[in-house]
């Protein structure tokens, strides 16, 4: 009977002993799976993680899990959040806290710590709501992209031009596609009855910013601009085209050889007048910028506006090239301002023929009657 009495304390440690061993593999077991549970409730950690940070951050988002997928009010209204360049990413997870549109401050900043995400909050103007849960809001904050996408001609540009902005636009348009589109246009638009067969759109995608939802496909967005060039170009405008002789696509033309011409847009009444009184006087323009135009793409320069011009580039074999062929060329080489267009349509009363860049390097110009007087204003 001593014997007996005399092991129950080596039982009961034993017993014991299993407990603890039973508790701390049950534990390793649960710590060893927190990586896994929270790569399956929120994705992949950040690869920058220490696997002690990778354990540390898991077991903090498993436990919080509600926090950050609930909504703090499935009932909440939208309502715009800013956030302005350079924010530190403390302060912005603060002010979501303090707004009432996130549960936890900490937890959201570990969430993104986990993937890595907060170095990548962006800058602007967001549409949140406490219906949006933590994470919803989190993976909104990375992606500024309105949507909308702006849609920018610059004035002057050619249609290869505007083509080649096309990666930087937001849309899902090439450049191989938009070009192809402008060039042998599927449709028929309000101006392009009057064009001569083969002819591109080149000249009515009228400048400026404009705007459209990022999934417009081409076909929208050039019908949209037509549109708007024929609401711009008004029927009075049109009918001073027809005064001085020339069709709506001729008048085009003239207006992209005085919008490439005119540094100075003030100038652009000025400098039509010269080119007007040309063609009714029967000389030839000899404009620079249809010279550029024939010359096409020079790859040494990268641009498509070859400058300065040389000598032989003026003897390029082109039905462009105004210092080689009377009258207009065959058709618009840019696409014109509005202001263009007026100052061709309304242009000063003038008896200039001649025209040459001002000495002072301002880019205007000086005018003059005869070619005595032109070259008269040569600089010295």
């Amino acid at each position: 009977m001593r014997q007996s009495r005399s092991l129950l304390p080596v039982v009961f440690i034993l017993l014991l002993l299993a407990v603890v061993f039973i508790g701390v593999f049950l534990a390793a077991n649960y710590a060893v799976n927190l990586p896994a549970n929270a790569a399956a409730l929120y994705g992949e950690p950040s690869a920058l993680l220490t696997p002690w940070q990778e354990l540390k951050l898991s077991a903090q988002l498993v436990w919080n899990q509600e926090q950050l997928t609930q909504p703090v009010d499935p009932a909440g209204i939208e309502r715009q959040f800013s956030i302005i360049s350079g924010e530190a990413p403390n302060t912005i997870i603060q002010r979501l806290a303090a707004e009432g549109l996130i549960h936890d401050a900490d937890l959201l900043r570990t969430y993104l710590i986990y993937k890595g995400f907060d170095t990548r909050i962006q800058a602007g103007e967001f549409d949140l709501s406490p219906a949006m849960t933590g994470l919803e809001i989190a993976n909104e904050l990375l992606d500024a992209t309105p949507d909308e996408a702006t849609f920018i001609v610059l004035p002057g540009w050619r249609v290869e031009e505007i083509a080649a902005s096309m990666p930087t636009t937001g849309f899902n348009i090439t450049p191989e596609e938009f070009l192809a589109f402008a060039t042998h246009p599927p449709v028929t638009f309000s101006y392009t009855a009057g064009l001569p067969n083969g002819l591109s759109l080149e000249g009515f995608f009228l400048p400026g910013s404009y705007e459209f939802p990022r999934e417009a496909d081409v076909f929208e967005i050039v019908t949209f601009m037509s549109i708007n060039y024929d609401a711009a170009v008004t029927a009075e405008m049109r009918e001073a085209f027809a005064a001085h002789g020339l069709n709506l696509h001729q008048a085009v033309t003239l207006a992209s050889i005085v919008q490439r011409e005119a540094v100075d847009e003030s100038e652009q009444p000025l400098i039509a007048s010269v080119f007007h009184n040309r063609l009714v006087a029967g000389m030839k323009l000899e404009a620079d910028p249809t010279v550029q135009y024939a010359l096409g793409y020079d790859e040494s320069l990268a641009t498509w506006w070859k400058s300065p011009l040389f000598l032989a580039d003026l003897e390029v074999d082109s039905p462009y090239n105004t210092y080689q062929n009377a009258g207009l060329p065959p058709g618009p080489i840019a696409n014109p301002t509005l202001s263009a267009l007026q100052a061709v349509a309304y242009p000063e009363s003038t008896t200039y023929y001649f025209f040459r860049a001002a000495c002072d390097g301002s880019g205007r110009h000086v005018f003059a009657e005869t070619f005595e007087q032109h070259q008269a204003n040569a600089c010295p």
